[in-house]
């Protein structure tokens, strides 16, 4: 095992989001467009009348009625693809934005298909909130628009897709380009967890260290996705997962979205659903306070005890709710998907063929 001297501080290579004071940003980085583009933003629904009092909201976000001004809704917003898909996306108790951003996709919900984004936007940086937002219906509109042969084993499935993903992530990318002042010294940057489910098949692709994660009714829970960041890299090093990610560099990535991004394609991994449970897709402001996948779906599976068969919905409340509740340090996004495996849907020969839900492969 190499020795790492975790004393030194992190490299140009690296982005803080939350505690450290910003690395050097060169003038010029590569990949960025010799002119800026005008942005095409991405904005969220206003809300069209009163929380107060129902009454109507004006030009100005003013309530006719009663004159109370109507809740941004960055703060805080809830999305239902189709009644399996679900997420929320929420600031948080302790900033005072929202940087974090929500997408999901199940148009071909009757197949069973469904893409679920999470960008986390970096809070030191310009612009963020706007890029996170932008890149997250961007990977979406990207994926729609993508061909997947989902007819092929899931290590050729993996292998097929890598690629596409990576030009995925490219559109991802340059949305944070065009919704950014690509000027500034620390200009907007965001991380990227899409999940993509195809019945039993699940499809995790990510930059940065937002996360996918199975959580199976029985069985072992899974972690699909690979953090980029120091603490991850500190556990590859040995360190224990408690001390890395609670430690001085808990929440330096080492990839990310943006302008200074130095690598934007993101790592892919795949499995099979043996069973029924729950796909996740979380910023850090949820994993935070769960972080092993055994904690996470012990946390899942207290929420279900509670609530009996919760909705998509409830659960994603419910888990942006009590992330608040241990803190609330970060922004909170939450995206869930309700896998159910019918009886007898392959033969055991078959089932024998797949990739073992067990083993994910990754492919950096």
């Amino acid at each position: 095992m190499n020795e790492i001297n975790w004393s030194q501080p992190p490299s140009a290579n690296t982005k803080p989001k939350l505690r450290l004071s910003a690395s050097h940003v060169p003038d010029e980085a590569p990949g960025v467009p010799g002119g800026v583009s005008q942005p095409v933003r991405t904005f969220l629904p206003q809300p069209i009348t009163c929380a107060k009092c129902s009454g109507e909201i004006d030009f100005d976000g003013y309530c006719l009625i009663c004159g109370e001004k109507a809740a941004d809704p960055r703060m805080h917003y809830e999305m239902t693809s189709c009644d399996w898909v679900a997420g929320v996306c929420d600031r948080g108790v302790r900033h005072p934005g929202n940087e974090d951003a929500l997408a999901l996709d199940a148009s071909a919900f009757e197949q069973g298909r469904a893409v679920l984004v999470v960008c986390d936007g970096v809070s030191m940086a310009a612009d963020s909130a706007e890029a996170s937002l932008s890149a997250a219906h961007a990977a979406v509109a990207a994926v729609n628009a993508a061909e997947f042969d989902w007819d092929l084993s899931p290590q050729a499935v993996q292998a097929a897709t890598g690629e596409v993903l990576g030009g995925v992530a490219l559109a991802a990318n340059q949305a944070v380009l065009d919704n950014s002042d690509l000027q500034v010294q620390n200009p907007a940057s965001c991380t990227l967890a899409i999940g993509l489910l195809n019945g039993r098949s699940m499809l995790s692709a990510t930059v940065g260290d937002s996360r996918v994660y199975w959580l199976p009714d029985s069985g072992a829970a899974m972690q699909l996705s690979i953090d980029d960041s120091m603490a991850q890299q500190q556990m590859d090093a040995g360190m224990d997962r408690l001390t890395a990610e609670t430690g001085e560099y808990g929440h330096v990535i080492t990839r990310w979205l943006g302008r200074d991004a130095p690598d934007v394609r993101p790592r892919v991994s795949v499995a099979t659903a043996e069973g029924d449970g729950w796909f996740l897709v979380c910023s850090d402001g949820l994993w935070n306070y769960a972080s092993d996948p055994s904690e996470m779906s012990e946390l899942v599976a207290a929420i279900v005890r509670e609530l009996g068969e919760p909705t998509p919905l409830e659960l994603a409340s419910r888990l942006v709710g009590w992330a608040n509740t241990q803190g609330g340090a970060d922004n909170v996004t939450v995206a869930v998907a309700r896998v159910t495996v019918e009886p007898g849907s392959e033969t055991q020969e078959a089932a024998e063929n797949e990739l073992d839900s067990a083993t994910v492969r990754l492919r950096g």
